[in-house]
């Protein structure tokens, strides 16, 4: 029996280097945002900077672990063999948990997942322990857990958000008022004085967030505490004669060196506090068998009361925990999924939208418009035109296919990030307030794209959707977090040994498809096979450059119209579920370029008009074909969804002879664009009215079975759709072929 527990720790062991890699992959939007958004800094260069603040917070992290040891219950109040149930528990549930929300490319706390997995598996513990006991009831569930440390991680859950957009939307617009977006002038005049603000508010939080835990934080904590005023007044001249110093001799920005310091200073103490997260439980229990082991005694009379003492410093451990975590940092796919969220929501210009709006960020987005044109009526229009002109944004002219260069926003906004969000952590430490990093950073971010009107009518009701998507996961995180450790420590108590082999096969076949998942969704995204924005600006250019779209288009089409019918004929849900797929993929795409058009049309010269007429009646014919599929594909899947009647072995056979015909056709298009043989498309014209009569023949088939034998009234309206929407399909085809002849005629 004693066997089990040695094979829990390695297991612990195991799931520990799991935990620092989706830990890491998750933590890392904290710190490297800012530095990647505003490419300040090359990005080989803001991961070894990066690296370094990982490495050495890690290696110097000791003092943290109080946490996972006795911060959210009361150790003598359990058992050897029942504090090894809880870790357990903990630890696979905050894989799972952190893992997805890296699939979904969601940040959310470690902090906050490991405080309730810790809450949730030492309730349920404590239950089964007051259960047991007849003297008990559930009053003597605070004996066993600290509810204070729990209410005061709520609060601060609660605080870190309102008040990190806050100061950050705040602190933003005041820069902005000052520097302006054309801020290269002003960062001459007044650069050493913001770098010195700037490097003095980073510095004095690296000493006191970054390095607090470390053995050596001991040798600063008294002289930090009875001469701060002193400590940040020596720094500030310091900083700003190094500010004024490297701007004169390199005759660069001190914004890149204030970003680098910054991220370091930001990575600096996320692994070095935030390493609890991952290694805290599984070295809380590496500590627990060596006492366990060293008692003599049985683990189910063992007290854990050793816990309560101070934890010993483990070098070993860390050297290799910062070692994971950097090679985290350079080769997780994952990291750069969650940080693409963050960046996404913040950017200052246009782009693909990753999140959908919803109720309620419309009623927000609503809500703030007509604030602000309250306002706008309050205040004279003088002063309202010298606000707006301090937000005047610089005309950048580039290639569109270089735009994928451009910045998401400037050094002053990644400045005010990093620095704001330091500030805010180094206040709440000093006094002893429970906050997330992840909470902080995020937030800030989110206040000063808000400030800097990167939010405009264009983009912020989804910007605004994501933000209070990313902000339900975190509470998502918390409830789920509880319920799910608890759970799990409950199936632990129940099947010991092959309860955590189970669930030990579970997580990793979990992990397993999460990354298969993640790798797919990431070779999709860099798969050329979709439809491509056209870059030529005449008819020809047009044509020649849009011919590949048309293969596409005209291939996806007769593969999801004949997958469609073969699961109609089969009443196969789960083709026809994966056509409707294929069709809302497809339909994605050619929305992508018609929201290009306005862009498309802005770069073109005055020569070029006829061409991107062209173009919108190309996409406009492309959008009805991708309609017509829609309503096929979701009419069919709704009717064997519902378990309606099949369809008739005639109207199959009907149906079969139509896709046979029109695969014909699609194939003899396919093969015309593949080969830019436009001027063959004359023939396939010829075919459309042969087409039609077809078709009509069909329907008016199924008239007369219908005034004789169909009994079915959801069979003959599913029938009569299909072939009605199939001429439509058929309609739209030959617009776009009969609009590329034309063209292509007149030259």
């Amino acid at each position: 029996m004693d066997n089990i527990y040695l094979l829990m720790l390695v297991a612990l062991a195991v799931l520990a280097i799991a935990d620092l890699v989706v830990g890491v992959s998750n933590d890392a939007v904290n710190f490297l945002n800012s530095a990647i958004g505003s490419k300040a800094i090359s990005f080989k260069t803001i991961m070894i900077i990066a690296s370094l603040g990982i490495f050495i917070g890690a290696v110097f992290s000791s003092g943290m672990m109080e946490v996972a040891r006795k911060g959210i219950f009361v150790p003598g109040e359990f058992y050897f063999d029942e504090i090894m149930i809880i870790f357990m528990a903990v630890m696979i549930t905050d894989i799972l948990l952190l893992d997805f929300f890296n699939t979904l490319g969601m940040p959310t706390s470690t902090t906050v997942s490991i405080v309730f997995e810790l809450l949730g598996a030492a309730v349920v513990m404590a239950l089964i322990k007051i259960g047991a006991n007849e003297t008990e009831t559930w009053a003597n569930l605070g004996n066993y857990i600290n509810t204070e440390k729990a209410t005061e991680i709520i609060t601060g859950i609660l605080l870190s958000v309102v008040i990190a957009f806050s100061v950050g939307a705040l602190v933003q617009w005041l820069s902005r008022m000052v520097f302006t977006f054309h801020y290269e002038n002003k960062i001459k005049n007044f650069g050493a004085l913001f770098g010195g603000v700037a490097l003095t508010a980073i510095g004095y939080f690296i000493f006191l967030k970054g390095l607090k835990g470390t053995p050596f934080y001991g040798d600063f904590k008294d002289i930090l505490a009875e001469q701060t005023p002193l400590i940040i007044g020596v720094s500030f001249i310091f900083w700003t004669l190094f500010s004024f110093l490297f701007m004169k001799i390199f005759k660069k920005s001190i914004l890149i060196v204030v970003i680098a310091v910054g991220t370091f200073g930001l990575a600096l103490a996320f692994s070095g506090n935030d390493l609890v997260n991952f290694i805290g439980v599984p070295m809380a229990a590496y500590h627990s068998y060596e006492a366990w082991m060293a008692s003599g005694e049985a683990a189910t009379t063992f007290s854990m009361s050793i816990l309560e003492e101070k934890v010993p410093a483990e070098p070993v451990l860390l050297f290799i925990a910062g070692g994971v975590m950097v090679l985290t940092l350079w080769f997780s796919k994952k990291a750069r999924t969650v940080a693409d969220t963050e960046i996404g929501l913040s950017r200052q210009g246009e782009g693909h939208e990753k999140f959908q709006p919803n109720m309620l960020s419309r009623a927000v987005v609503k809500g703030a418009t007509t604030l602000s044109n309250g306002l706008s009526l309050i205040l004279p229009a003088a002063t309202l035109d010298k606000l707006s002109s301090r937000f005047e944004k610089p005309v950048v002219t580039m290639p569109k296919h270089k735009t994928y260069e451009l910045p998401a926003f400037d050094m002053i906004r990644a400045s005010i990030n990093l620095v704001v969000a330091g500030i805010l952590i180094s206040i709440a430490t000093s006094m002893k307030l429970p906050l997330s990093t992840t909470y902080v950073t995020f937030m800030v971010a989110m206040g000063t794209s808000l400030a800097d009107r990167a939010w405009g009518r264009e983009s912020a009701v989804y910007r605004v959707a994501g933000v209070l998507n990313v902000i339900g996961g975190w509470f998502f995180t918390a409830f789920s977090a509880f319920v799910a450790a608890g759970t799990l420590a409950y199936i632990i108590y129940l099947g010991k040994g092959a309860a955590i082999a189970i669930l030990l096969l579970l997580a990793i076949g979990l992990l397993v498809r999460n990354y298969m998942l993640h790798k797919n969704k990431s070779a999709a995204k860099l798969n050329k096979t979709g439809l491509k924005k056209t870059e030529s600006k005449t008819v020809q250019g047009i044509i020649e450059e849009s011919a590949d779209n048309i293969v596409n288009v005209v291939s996806r089409t007769n593969k999801i119209y004949s997958d469609m019918l073969r699961g109609l004929a089969k009443l196969d849900t789960a083709k026809l579920k994966k056509s409707k797929k294929g069709v809302k993929k497809l339909n994605d795409e050619v929305d992508e370029l018609r929201d290009n058009v306005f862009y498309f049309i802005k770069e073109l010269d005055e020569t070029s008009v006829r061409g991107s007429n062209f173009y919108i009646i190309v996409l406009g014919y492309l959008q009805d074909i991708t309609q017509s599929l829609e309503f096929i594909s979701k009419a069919s899947y709704k009717h064997v969804n519902n378990n309606h009647k099949a369809l008739r072995f005639n109207q199959i056979k009907d149906l079969q002879e139509i896709d046979q015909s029109l695969n014909e056709l699609l194939v003899e298009i396919e093969s015309i664009f593949t080969n830019r043989e436009i001027e063959k498309i004359g023939d396939v014209l010829k075919k459309k009215d042969v087409l039609f009569a077809f078709v009509s023949k069909k329907i008016e088939k199924q008239i007369a079975r219908t005034r004789t034998e169909e009994s079915s009234p959801k069979n003959t309206t599913l029938y009569f759709s299909l072939l009605l929407e199939t001429k439509d399909l058929v309609s739209a085809l030959m617009n776009l072929m009969e609009e590329y002849y034309t063209s292509y005629k007149q030259g």
